[in-house]
């Protein structure tokens, strides 16, 4: 192919291809290439010994300050304490981080008597071992940077390319940050650098599959991403990540016209198994196992129980709700409490505006409404279709699927809702009451209620407490709702309460909070204590799932420190951590700037790379190979491309989430964005062209070591930077890397009093941070 284009470095010497090889001739040529590769790379090991020193230096400095509880410390340590107590919560990340913290805590002896309520509380005086819970992070954390070493060293990469990537994660304000706190991020990016680690492990063994080596890497990867997930959802980032790679990978398995030979059916059809049951089955049954292992250490009734059903809080021991629901019999008044909002059922005498805002029209009838205060105006008689005089009444209880009335005891009004559109929700009913007599006349349609009990089994009887309910208007099918939006002041800012046309709405569940006409004596009241249910634990795990994922949705409420997806490669905000007035000291949860936005252009420039060679590819110009060497492209797209892949992957799908976003959700890309910018530097600053040795051509299929020749591909040694790059200068290299890390370095230092929270800054140094007009504290 003509072009115009000069090669770098001269034309290599051209040489004739190699003679075909006879099988035991190839063999002896893969022990040869063996024995050639090199006994020790000193330097590697130097770097990385000195790289992961400078990593736990800088996580374990002052670990100690502040000695209060920082930021979100008050969930994951207030969690760790209530695994130590055995005591059940709710939360919407997955158990693996939260678990290790309570291990850390077992460890050192604490009982989990500190709850970490509120940030600022001191940890000296309530003798908690802070310090052991903070070290858990920084010790992950200052692996995390071994780890991005490590990749770039068996990725191939030359030692300063290794040395920048793991340069930007070692000073980066950022990574510290939030790996000196109790927090589960530090967690959630070493597993998913020892995900791309051990990926990277096992890819280079694809010349000899299934063999132990083979077999041991796949393995690691999923045991790593099981970790991933298991620590926060996002780890399903990661989870596409390794999964794009092994598609492409095996699609190429798959090409009949492979290089080094087209493998039969049956021998793709056993490493798409292969990676289903290494890459997909062994994370998920590791991923159950934390489940398992979360129930069985979580036996004891606490503040997670409002969030499950009632069969599940029957297994928890302490139950209020267990002990102390009561059968409802027929003309008991009740008070009803809504499940999500813990607002009660409630009505007064004031009636709804003619007109509302909009101009829309009311029915002018009785507010009913959400009231947060527990008064005689929330009690409700529970009223059989059918009433009988009180002179014949017996004791019959009330069971789900019965249809009744509600007279409102404080007005003797009955319970309605008709065609006609609540005060915020046109599309939804209004609720409303009627006196007795259009309650028994022409308004007694409008007035039944079917009571549907959650999960009820058949001619279940309904209970205070446990009965957890939804109401639905027999007529209309519209399920009774409320809501946190407060009515205007007609309503005296009470909550609105409406028929929800979508039945099917978890929050249109309610419950009986309590029975004020049924005397302390009672027979119901007194009875023998329950006794602790047993529920299967794949029906305790899917509904804790449905429970976390809707409630993760529901995360959409503003937040001071929130930020968009937009924002974090190019640092616009970070969040305020932690402050101290008398002190002037604070911790500002910020990266570095000069290493971020140094990581976002690269990113830019590799992009642009890519679009350029597939212009010029287009119009039959090959620059890349001819000016860099045989061989570039593959690694630019197949290596770097790989590492792109990770950021996009770990970036890009925060742009569909409805939910409340910050900085700190940037850092598993940012760690990709740091590979790049390694892998990157060295392409651009590799003077002299590469020259690609060549696969083995014409040899026969090498056997496996069952001798069954399954193993077809042709054996390729993996390259290592020094037998790639053999009697390259690498100078110029040297000197970008030495530069860029000079300047790093400097961002990381001067940023570093917001990072460590000492010392306090005066306000002419605190304006001088404000680099982008960051939100800080004291600069007054």
């Amino acid at each position: 192919m003509a072009s115009s284009t000069k090669q770098r470095g001269g034309q290599p010497s051209k040489k004739a291809p190699p003679a075909p090889l006879s099988q035991s001739d190839e063999l002896g040529q893969l022990l040869k290439d063996t024995d050639s590769r090199p006994t020790s790379e000193w330097d590697y090991k130097a770097a990385l010994t000195v790289i992961t020193g400078l990593a736990f230096l800088t996580r374990f400095w002052g670990i100690g300050h502040p000695d209060e509880v920082v930021f979100d410390e008050v969930h994951f340590g207030k969690f760790a304490s209530y695994y130590l107590q055995r005591t059940y919560f709710f939360d919407v990340h997955p158990p693996f981080g939260k678990l290790l913290f309570a291990l850390m805590g077992w460890f050192v002896g604490y009982d989990g008597h500190f709850l970490f309520d509120n940030i600022g509380d001191s940890y000296i005086a309530n003798n908690v071992p802070y310090v052991a819970f903070r070290a858990l992070p920084a010790l992950l954390g200052a692996l995390t940077v071994s780890t991005v070493f490590l990749i770039m060293w068996e990725s191939g990469y030359t030692l300063p390319a290794a040395i920048v990537a793991a340069g930007l994660v070692l000073f980066d304000n950022a990574h510290i940050g939030q790996t000196r706190l109790i927090l589960l991020d530090a967690t959630l990016v070493f597993a998913m650098s020892i995900s791309v680690l051990s990926y990277v492990r096992f890819y280079k063994l694809r010349y000899q599959p299934f063999s132990r080596k083979w077999w041991k890497w796949l393995l690691l990867t999923g045991v790593a991403l099981s970790c991933v997930i298991s620590t926060k959802y996002v780890g399903v980032f990661t989870f596409l990540t390794i999964g794009s790679a092994v598609a492409i990978d095996l699609w190429g398995l798959l090409d009949i016209h492979r290089p080094n030979g087209a493998l039969t059916l049956p021998e793709f059809g056993k490493h798409f198994m292969a990676r289903v049951f290494g890459l997909i089955l062994v994370p998920f049954f590791f991923y159950l196992f934390w489940f398992q292992v979360h129930f069985s250490i979580l036996t004891r009734s606490g503040p997670g129980d409002d969030f499950m059903s009632p069969e599940f809080q029957e297994t928890l021991s302490d139950n209020v709700m267990t002990s102390q629901s009561v059968t409802i019999d027929y003309y008991d008044s009740i008070v009803i409490r809504h499940k999500e909002t813990k607002t009660y059922l409630h009505s007064h005498p004031d009636r709804y505006p003619l007109r509302y805002e909009d101009g829309r029209v009311s029915s002018q009838g009785q507010q009913v409404t959400g009231y947060p205060f527990n008064d005689t105006n929330n009690h409700w008689q529970i009223i059989p279709t059918n009433p009988v005089s009180e002179v014949d009444r017996t004791s019959r209880p009330v069971k789900s699927g019965d249809i009744i009335k509600l007279r409102h005891v404080g007005t003797d009004t009955f319970l309605l809702s008709h065609d006609v559109a609540s005060p915020y929700y046109p599309t939804n009913q209004e609720f409303t009451t009627v006196s007795p007599a259009d309650a028994d006349g022409e308004r007694h349609n409008d007035t039944l209620f079917e009571l549907k009990i959650e999960n009820a089994k058949q001619d279940q009887e309904f209970k205070s407490m446990s009965g957890h309910f939804k109401l639905i208007h027999h007529p209309t099918k519209v399920a009774m709702w409320t809501h946190t939006k407060p009515l205007p002041e007609w309503a005296f800012k009470q909550a609105e309460i409406n028929g929800n046309k979508n039945v099917q709405q978890s929050s249109n569940i309610w419950y009986v909070d309590e029975i004020p006409t049924l005397p302390a004596d009672s027979d119901r009241v007194s009875k023998e204590p329950k006794k602790i249910k047993h529920v299967p634990f794949l029906m305790k795990y899917f509904e804790l799932q449905r429970a976390i994922f809707f409630h993760n949705n529901a995360l959409t409420s503003s937040h001071p420190y929130a930020s968009q997806p937009v924002q974090w490669p190019f640092l616009l905000r970070g969040v305020s951590f932690w402050t101290q007035n008398d002190t002037r000291q604070q911790i500002y949860f910020l990266g570095n700037p000069i290493g971020w936005w140094l990581a976002s252009s690269l990113l830019a420039v590799f992009a642009g790379i890519i679009g350029a060679d597939q212009l010029s590819q287009r119009r039959g110009i090959d620059s890349l190979e001819e000016l860099w060497g045989p061989g570039t492209r593959s690694r630019l797209y197949n290596s770097t491309g790989f590492f792109f892949l990770c950021w996009a992957a770990h970036y890009l799908p925060f742009y569909l989430m409805g939910r409340q976003l910050f900085l700190h959700h940037y850092l598993p890309a940012h760690l990709a964005s740091a590979l790049v910018s390694g892998a990157l530097l060295e392409f651009i600053f590799n003077v002299d062209p590469i020259e690609l040795i060549e696969p083995q051509q014409g040899g026969n299929a090498v056997e496996d070591k069952k001798g069954n020749g399954s193993a077809r591909e042709t054996h390729q040694r993996h390259l290592m930077a020094k037998q790639r790059m053999a009697g390259q200068s690498l100078l110029a290299l040297w000197g970008a890397v030495g530069v860029v890390m000079a300047i790093v370095i400097g961002g990381w230092w001067f940023f570093l009093p917001l990072t460590y929270g000492k010392p306090g800054l005066n306000a002419e140094q605190v304006i001088a941070r404000k680099w982008l007009g960051y939100d800080l504290h004291f600069a007054k």
